[in-house]
């Protein structure tokens, strides 16, 4: 059956991976015949609350969507004025990408505010206890989440918070689909030419930095690598947090000439490079749910090494696609980077990607979404 649906999050100019995961869902669903619209922010955040630089995506835009951008994360009128456009285009379908307890008050309004138009609500995900908790977040998890029919969640982690909560809620677990809207890869030398990077060896950490993000691990990691293995560290993302304690870091432990530090947002058309000048993707994570970096990584056909938290052992198969160590432990970290190279990983660890990133595919979140609709 068709679906009229809409899908609520952010969208471009709005930047990030919830832009990036709204798009290519918008793109699936309307190659399955589908009407989809989405409802779009017009503020995310205000300024004071933004801890970046900028909260809009000066590259291009990858995938075209019908977005009318509406919302304001902390204004009432505009959740109004989202039910009224709501109205007027008569979705069967409302699916909120739910990531952070911050939006669940407007969330809250205009899933209730569909409810009441007889709009079937569809809440997808990627978080429903943050990385970072702060006071009040169970209030406002428990507020988002009491009002929509029907779940998809994308890890074990996420459903077990989800059952927490609502024990009976109807949901799928669908797991998180590969961020296939980055340009296509080109070879190590290119990239490495592109980044002006000369090193045989090259290790990424990627997306924006932090504190549960683990960056200061790897940094502590580093002196033991490099005893064993000479490497390049490529560190790609902003700095939201802990900038001046990285970077004093680094020079503490001599590491200014085996670490480059790329404090900004990475447009669309800077992934490829980034990803593909690299061995493998590290992600020393102290907290998560999941990454929608492995996702990346995977569309690059890169392994990844990863930590033991939330869903990351889901997708990062041990052995097989990377390695997975304890969080918090910089030994247990360079010694899975160390024997990623001594043992020669990268070839096998690259082939097993190509055959597991299969399974992430958009047309199963589809099926999922169109299952949820109906009931």
């Amino acid at each position: 059956m068709k679906m009229r649906a809409v899908l609520v999050g952010t969208a471009y100019p709005m930047r990030g991976g919830i832009a990036h995961y709204i798009a290519l869902l918008s793109q699936t669903l309307s190659e399955r015949g589908h009407d989809v619209r989405v409802l779009s922010f017009k503020r995310q955040y205000p300024a004071f609350f933004f801890p970046g630089k900028t909260q809009k995506d000066d590259g291009r835009e990858m995938i075209p969507v019908r977005a009318e951008p509406l919302l304001d994360s902390v204004n009432p009128l505009s959740w109004i004025r989202a039910a009224l456009w709501l109205k007027s285009v008569k979705p069967n379908l409302v699916l909120f990408k739910y990531w952070m307890p911050f939006f669940a008050p407007c969330y809250a309004a205009v899933a209730y505010l569909a409810k009441k138009l007889g709009v079937r609500v569809v809440f997808l995900c990627d978080n429903i206890r943050p990385h970072e908790k702060k006071p009040g977040d169970e209030w406002l998890s428990r507020l988002a989440l009491r009002f929509p029919d029907a779940f998809i969640v994308q890890s074990r982690a996420v459903e077990k918070d989800l059952l927490d909560i609502r024990p009976n809620a109807p949901y799928w677990l669908v797991p998180h689909p590969i961020y296939a809207i980055f340009p296509p890869p080109v070879t190590k030398a290119e990239a490495k030419k592109h980044l002006g990077i000369k090193d045989e060896r090259v290790i990424l950490f990627f997306g924006y930095i932090r504190p549960y993000k683990g960056l200061l691990v790897l940094v502590e990691a580093m002196p033991s690598i490099l005893r064993l293995v000479p490497l390049r560290l490529l560190v790609c993302g902003e700095f939201y947090e802990e900038r001046e304690e990285t970077l004093a870091r680094i020079r503490e432990l001599g590491l200014e000439s085996s670490v480059t530090v790329a404090d900004a947002f990475i447009p669309n058309e800077g992934v490829a490079d980034a990803f593909c000048a690299s061995d493998v993707a590290v992600l020393p994570y102290r907290s998560a749910t999941q990454s929608g970096i492995v996702q990346v990584a995977y569309h690059y056909d890169k392994p990844v090494i990863a930590t033991s938290v939330g869903g990351l052992p889901e997708v990062v198969l041990h052995g097989k696609t990377g390695f997975i160590v304890p969080p918090d432990d910089p030994k247990a970290l360079a010694d899975a980077v160390v024997r990623f190279y001594k043992e020669k990983k990268e070839g096998p660890f690259v082939r097993n990607v190509r055959i597991e990133k299969q399974k992430y595919s958009w047309k199963r979140m589809a099926e999922a979404i169109e299952s949820l609709s109906s009931k």
